[in-house]
């Protein structure tokens, strides 16, 4: 029904032509645009309900005191269904560091929660399929995973700034039970605020992506980011690295790069490398971490994200 709506609105009513490059840009940004926005308004609603048994209170007494990989893992998945902004990873950050979580175990949810969220997973299913949702999905966990387990190994405490253990935190703090009218609602303001703030990111990059889809000469970008290219896969991540945005906004840009020839692992690990390892979050995680272990997060990270990119250009 978008779609036919998507037709009769901009060949029909608008008089745009079907086939031209502007006409399929066009048509492009109106039918993703409706898509998403729907789509994340229903999702956002229900995924916020199973969010609502996960304060960020439980969470960390979820994690604390777990070994290794069995923590690393619940951390990456809780990750997935209690997605934080750079600006709140702060704070969570402080409460798990301060109640007892390993430090890898709180890189792992680090790392998933921007790759993966609920958001995220409803454009990836939208526009590219369940098989490419799903292998995101379990790629953006083993990248948290292993790259928790792999800081956790190496003996970091020492590069947290002394701060964030000298902070108190009432560990045992009550955990209210939500009724279910009280889940309704939460699910609702998740959706206002969610799509609220959210809404720009996906308009810029369904417009980049239409762009793209409409003008960018297939011929050039496969050349230089198809499957031919050995070094595509970093040449994206290291293009993706200083960039900033979400995954709202990196996921329409992927689908365009898709439809020109990029390689699927090519566009996903610069998906990946935006959201995971943007600079802004890299100058708020500095508050609270030193340099030598942000070197070291961009380093593991990095490489992890590379290695998704080509594993997915091998099976695909």
């Amino acid at each position: 029904m978008i779609k036919w709506f998507a037709d009769l609105v901009i060949y029909n009513w608008l008089n745009f032509s079907e086939g031209t490059r502007l006409g399929e840009s066009v048509h492009f940004f109106f039918y993703d645009t409706i898509k998403i926005i729907v789509l994340l308004s229903i999702m956002i609603f229900f995924i916020s309900i199973l969010r609502s048994f996960f304060p960020p209170e439980k969470t960390k007494k979820l994690l604390s005191n777990r070994g290794k990989f069995v923590g690393n893992f619940l951390a990456s998945a809780l990750g997935v269904v209690t997605p934080f902004c750079s600006c709140s990873s702060v704070p969570i950050f402080i409460g798990f560091i301060e109640s007892g979580v390993p430090l890898g175990i709180t890189f792992s949810f680090l790392i998933t929660s921007p790759i993966v969220n609920e958001v995220a997973l409803v454009m990836l299913y939208s526009l590219f399929g369940w098989k490419i949702g799903t292998l995101y999905l379990i790629s953006g966990i083993v990248v948290g995973v292993v790259g928790g387990m792999i800081i956790g190994s190496m003996g970091l405490e020492s590069e947290v700034e002394e701060y964030v253990y000298q902070i108190q935190i009432d560990d045992d703090e009550e955990i209210k039970e939500l009724t279910w009218e009280q889940r309704i609602d939460y699910a609702k303001g998740e959706v206002k605020d969610i799509v609220g703030r959210v809404w720009k990111y996906v308009l810029v990059g369904i417009g980049i992506g239409a762009l793209i889809h409409g003008y960018a000469p297939a011929e050039v970008l496969a050349k230089y980011a198809g499957e031919g290219n050995p070094l595509s896969v970093i040449v994206a991540v290291l293009i993706g690295i200083p960039l900033y945005s979400n995954a709202m906004g990196t996921i329409p840009i992927a689908q365009a790069l898709l439809d020109k020839g990029v390689a699927l692992g090519t566009a996903l690990s610069f998906m990946m490398a935006t959201t995971a390892l943007s600079l802004p979050e890299m100058i708020i995680l500095r508050k609270v971490i030193k340099p030598k272990l942000i070197a070291i997060f961009i380093t593991v990270v990095g490489i992890a994200i590379i290695g998704v990119g080509y594993m997915f250009n091998f099976i695909m």
